[in-house]
């Protein structure tokens, strides 16, 4: 005699969806808001003077000191085509373009392939080597422009525009060389296994495998380079006394300061136009710059 089992309905599984907790959205919402808060007077202050130089390069030179105001009460666009023609200011920006990408394109590849000798293999004083660069760094340039002359001089470059670009590009350039070395170092050691087990030896390792996995490292490396070379002063202006229309475009902004007056309204001009390529090159390449700084922390 079978007893008769009786079950319970089964009911339908529901799946439960959990909203996001709306007091968590508000605490987001509310810190963002602080923190904009708090970034926008900072950003302000930072970037006041480059916008106070934009609107000085509009204005005459009364009207640069007899009004606080940024913007220009009638905009002196013939202030840009004094700095450019009768300043000279044309031929030195395009001095100042060749120097700087023939200068960034030796300091990148010798940078890069020293980093990487540093970043993945080890040698015999490799510590001290590295002392001994980062102890570059506090070694002023004017302390190392005399045997950098001479040198120049003796090679007969004195006066030339490959003077300035092996004299800018023969530094230590430290801060490139730690950032490739830190980058380097973070990459899987696989990839040289798979190389040498391909026959690649250290140079086409480093031109085929490594360098093209270093594209964030290379964009921040330009962007420091650009800065430094695009903005140096004290070797161009040694090395262009002979010949003044090899001058840069930092030493031709110097030139507006004479004797008994100064054009604060052409040198505003001259210095905007010195200065917005480094801004848009760094607009450009931001993304890299962060990828390459974060990713020579890691390593």
């Amino acid at each position: 005699m079978t007893v008769p089992t009786t079950s319970a309905p089964v009911e339908p599984a529901t799946a439960t969806v959990t909203a996001p907790p709306l007091r968590r959205k508000r605490h987001g919402w509310r810190r963002e808001i602080i923190v904009s808060l708090i970034l926008l007077p900072i950003c302000l202050i930072w970037i006041y003077p480059f916008l106070w130089m934009v609107g000085s390069s509009l204005k005459t030179d009364t009207e640069i000191f007899g009004s606080m105001s940024i913007l220009p009460e009638d905009p002196q666009w013939e202030n840009y085509s004094r700095a450019w023609y009768e300043a000279n200011i044309g031929p030195y920006f395009w001095n100042t373009i060749f120097i700087t990408v023939a200068t960034i394109a030796i300091v990148t590849i010798t940078t890069a392939m020293i980093g990487y000798v540093i970043g993945r293999y080890p040698f015999p004083g490799k510590k001290a080597l590295v002392v001994v660069l980062i102890a570059t760094l506090f070694l002023p340039e004017g302390y190392t422009i005399i045997p950098v002359f001479d040198l120049i001089n003796q090679l007969g470059l004195s006066g030339s525009l490959w003077g300035i670009i092996l004299a800018e590009s023969g530094g230590a350039h430290v801060i490139q060389i730690m950032l490739f070395a830190g980058y380097f170092r973070q990459l899987p050691r696989e990839l040289d296994e798979a190389a040498r087990i391909d026959g690649a030896g250290f140079v086409r390792t480093f031109w085929t495998v490594m360098l093209p996995l270093a594209k964030p490292a290379i964009a921040t490396a330009i962007i420091l380079s650009l800065m430094r070379v695009w903005n140096s002063f004290l070797i161009p202006l040694v090395l262009t006394l002979p010949q003044p229309e090899l001058r840069t475009l930092a030493v031709g902004v110097y030139s507006f300061q004479g004797e008994n007056m100064t054009d604060w309204s052409g040198m505003a001009a001259a210095s905007t136009i010195a200065l917005l390529p480094i801004v848009i090159v760094f607009l450009l390449l931001q993304r890299y710059f962060v990828e390459g700084v974060a990713g020579a922390v890691r390593g």
